[in-house]
């Protein structure tokens, strides 16, 4: 116990000396994950599968305790494959088997956590492989961004979100490149905020409201009907929430912030399972971490837990004081602005397969002589060099893991691949040894005779 408080103060301390340095790029680098966050809360809040008031305020509970804990800029943001699957079934899928489905997706993390099944998946899974599931990642959010959100915009109307909104918004991101503590995000997002205002209020769809929040208990309906099966939904979830919200976020933090060690598969598993085993009883979005988030709060500016906790309290008192009145406002948010802040995550995603042969968490050696998974602040690194031949059989892990999931839009279907080329690999390097070791001895013999 005296343990963990002392590592929640020392979290906490840096969060505040992150914010007292750079108090805009925090603010900034807490709204990048919006991109992911709002056109799937919108879509399942307008079909009645979750209620917005409850996901408002308990995913804004869930930024406020991770930012407190882990002390990094963890995204809160939607369990993409419920959402797409509960999107896509005909007559939209039942709030109660949405919210059966996150709970069942909760209910397995937390046994695997507790029983080491996860801790186990970081000794499995081979970085190339993991670096793959973030590529794939990153290209499925650019690719995504395309059909999505400036699929449907033309070039001149309408006149508040088209496309020379989205040539704006993308030359003022290359303007910055080099300026990444420069709040972009958050003039993206007040500038869409006017817009959004002023949309609403000439289409008449109603502005938000005082409206206080008033829970609901909601019964979730844990085997659901065959258009919307909440068990099949949850396993088609469960390989993404592992891989890409688990053990590829903990990767990701290894990259970007190497000198904070408090992430680890096991406690990010109980996080994901805890969120989605208690917000979802009151009818709130089941929601995960991602490695696309946490890459895309990074981009803009995000150093430490203090982005998430000022995002969380923005979004609890967002539930607590208008809840569903935000709705039409949020029908508003101009997709423009929204994709290339899509656009952006992805890439600053799949910037990470850069680092697979030079500075990869599995070719780190400490020189203390600690594992990288027994990491703590101010140790030191040495990368080892990796030979040509090794270089390019990572790379073709790598790529083969991406081609996966980008061939099939599938996580699960993306680790296969890049674990049967991984292990092709390893049986072709030990039947060549095997061969040599054979013609050694046979050589040796021959000159002892």
């Amino acid at each position: 116990m005296a343990a963990l408080l002392s590592q929640f103060r020392s979290t906490n301390r840096r969060n505040i000396d992150a914010f007292r340095r750079a108090p805009w790029a925090e603010i900034s680098g807490s709204l990048g994950d919006l991109g992911t966050l709002l056109p799937l809360m919108i879509a399942l809040a307008i079909q009645g599968s979750i209620r917005l008031d409850a996901t408002l305020v308990f995913s804004g509970l869930c930024n406020i305790l991770t930012g407190m804990y882990f002390g990094i800029p963890l995204p809160v943001q939607p369990m993409k494959a419920i959402a797409a699957a509960a999107i896509s079934t005909p007559e939209n899928a039942p709030m109660g088997v949405v919210l059966a489905a996150g709970q069942w997706v909760g209910a397995a993390l937390l046994v695997m956590s507790a029983t080491g099944l996860l801790r186990l998946a970081v000794t499995f899974v081979p970085v190339p492989v993991v670096k793959g599931i973030q590529l794939g990642a990153g290209l499925s959010l650019i690719g995504g961004a395309g059909p999505s959100l400036f699929g449907p915009l033309h070039w001149v109307q309408p006149v508040l979100d088209n496309r020379i909104w989205a040539l704006f918004a993308f030359l003022v991101l290359i303007a910055t490149q080099r300026l990444p503590r420069f709040p972009y995000a958050l003039y993206m997002f007040l500038l869409a905020l006017v817009i959004s205002f002023i949309r609403a209020g000439v289409s008449h769809q109603g502005l938000p409201w005082f409206v206080p929040w008033n829970p609901y208990f909601q019964v979730p309906t844990w085997i659901g009907s065959r258009e919307a099966p909440a068990l099949w939904m949850a396993l088609g979830q469960l390989p993404l929430t592992t891989l890409n919200s688990i053990v590829a976020v903990v990767a990701l933090a290894d990259d970007l912030l190497p000198e904070v060690s408090t992430t680890n598969v096991t406690s990010m598993g109980f996080s994901v399972g805890l969120m989605n085993l208690t917000g979802t009883w009151f009818g709130a979005m089941p929601v995960c971490h991602g490695a696309g988030g946490l890459a895309a709060q990074y981009r803009f500016g995000a150093r430490s837990g203090a982005s998430i906790i000022i995002l969380g309290i923005f979004k609890t008192l967002l539930g607590l004081l208008f809840g569903e009145t935000l709705t039409g406002l949020l029908k508003q948010y101009p997709k423009s602005l929204l994709g290339i802040m899509v656009i952006a995550a992805g890439l600053e995603l799949a910037k990470v397969a850069a680092s697979l042969n030079k500075g990869a968490s599995d070719l780190r050696q400490e020189s203390i002589g600690r594992s990288s998974h027994d990491r703590f602040p101010g140790s030191t690194h040495r990368s080892r060099e990796v030979s040509d031949q090794e270089a390019q059989e990572r790379w073709t892990i790598m790529l083969m893991t991406t081609a996966g999931i980008l061939a099939f839009k599938n996580d699960a279907v993306g680790l296969l691949a890049g674990m049967s080329c991984h292990w092709a690999i390893r049986l072709s390097e030990r039947l060549k040894e095997r061969r040599l070791r054979g013609g050694g001895s046979t050589e040796a013999d021959g000159l002892l005779s």
